[in-house]
């Protein structure tokens, strides 16, 4: 069996990625054969060498894309890396409906160390590293090509607002909350305070699901949470200034910027 026909054999399995040393193990060619075989394929845009030693094939549905969604690889991406990761912020998002923004990218949430971001032809990866991995709000969602990791709608848009500075800021992302507001479960805050380190964070949470004029049943929780808990004043915006100052609400949330939808 050579390079093409091992590929053709994964896709009847619904298998959009590969190793080198999975192939090495499954086709009986040489290696200097193979690594050839790849290469010609690659030319052909058939598959791409997505990370040194892992393959995406582009099957011919996507081919005028060059592109795969990420939610047929990631799962098999993850376990050749060895590492834990769920999809999260924009992506995640998009995938609960808070699509208004079309981003150009797939964002992926993993452990230390950090991974270098992935930009080859129509792929483009940004990886997120959190030293406070999720012991809850982690959801499986069913693909083609099988079960994959994404954070949960709280999970999702407590990261948003946690790394609004490197999203393009809260106006950015605040559109995208707006959006995705309206899958949250009381259910799924309660788990999320039931582990989530950063306090600022949640205060922020709050002070926009209440901006947004959200139920009293999603409040509770998060007052419920800070009100065992010596919090502080904060800005909501943590890159615009340094001092937060004083604020009248609740949250201890300045109102440092004044966040805008686009909805």
């Amino acid at each position: 069996m050579n390079a093409k026909e091992y590929i053709k054999q994964l896709q009847t399995y619904e298998e959009y990625a590969f190793s080198w040393s999975e192939i090495i193990n499954h086709a009986d060619k040489s290696p200097f054969t193979l690594k050839k075989e790849l290469a010609n394929l690659i030319a052909k845009k058939e598959i791409i060498n997505l990370r040194k030693g892992f393959y995406v094939i582009i099957p011919p549905k996507y081919a005028i894309r060059n592109y795969l969604p990420i939610q047929l690889y990631i799962n098999k991406l993850f376990s050749f890396l060895n590492k834990p990761y769920y999809i999260g912020l924009y992506s995640a998002a998009k995938f609960y409906g808070a699509a208004h923004q079309q981003i150009q990218a797939d964002y992926i949430i993993t452990k230390p160390p950090a991974l270098a971001n992935i930009k080859k032809e129509n792929f483009n990866i940004k990886f997120f590293t959190t030293t406070h991995w999720p012991s809850k709000n982690i959801r499986k969602l069913k693909s083609d090509a099988g079960m994959f990791n994404i954070s949960s709608p709280a999970l999702t848009i407590a990261d948003m607002i946690h790394y609004q500075t490197k999203l393009g800021g809260i106006n950015r992302v605040f559109t995208i909350i707006e959006e995705l507001v309206h899958e949250l479960k009381p259910d799924d805050i309660r788990d999320l305070l039931s582990w989530y380190p950063y306090l600022s964070t949640l205060q922020r949470l709050g002070f926009l699901l209440e901006k947004l004029n959200m139920g009293y049943d999603l409040l509770k929780p998060l007052k419920n949470h800070l009100s065992r808990k010596n919090y502080y004043f904060v800005p909501l915006n943590p890159g615009k200034e340094l001092k937060p100052g004083k604020a009248k609400n609740f949250w201890k949330v300045n109102e440092n910027v004044k966040p805008e939808s686009d909805l």
